[in-house]
């Protein structure tokens, strides 16, 4: 039987920013397959689906300079290092939205983009919300808005919902957990 990891030969680490890196890998593959990889290294990232008591879902919009537009997305952000998913889905819904979630409910817990970037992203359902104050990155300027779920359902369907993390998370709660809360 094949070995269940790569082993590594050599690991160089070939930038190193505030919120990735990106490190040159010279693997044996479990196969025995000799070859390089190149990966963006990520300390993770939490989602946010704020459903307030009417059921409905809170989004936020903001400009994405790497797509070059305004997208409508989920509340979502970076794990600081050391920091416990919970801890960060706590602080980036108040950070982004302004809300306090009594409960957070794990929904997904998927890597985005599994070929090349090493960040795992943690989706919960945060309920029990309570409005507070925002406190924006300096470089965040969000707007926040509610909608029904079956409008993001629509939304989606049209192809006017274009982030990938916030299509799956809003699919899976629609699909597995919108229907145990009626």
């Amino acid at each position: 039987m094949p070995a269940r990891r790569a082993k590594v030969i050599s690991s160089k680490i070939v930038y190193q920013g505030k919120v990735f890196g990106v490190r040159h890998d010279c693997v044996i593959e479990p196969h025995g397959i000799r070859t390089t990889r190149d990966v963006v290294t990520h300390s993770g990232s939490v989602v946010l689906l704020p459903v307030l008591p009417d059921g409905r879902i809170i989004m936020v919009r903001q400009y994405r300079y790497t797509v070059g537009d305004y997208l409508l997305e989920l509340v979502a952000g970076r794990m600081e290092p050391g920091e416990k998913p919970l801890q960060a889905a706590h602080r980036e819904l108040a950070e982004e939205t302004g809300y306090r979630a009594k409960h957070l409910q794990e929904m997904m817990n998927v890597f985005p983009t599994p070929g090349f970037v090493q960040e795992r992203m943690i989706a919960y359902a945060a309920t029990g919300l309570t409005l507070g104050k925002t406190h924006f990155d300096a470089d965040e300027q969000i707007e926040t808005k509610p909608f029904k779920l079956n409008v993001l359902l629509e939304m989606i369907r049209k192809g006017q919902i274009h982030d990938a993390k916030s299509v799956a998370g809003i699919l899976y709660y629609a699909r597995f957990i919108a229907p145990h809360r009626q």
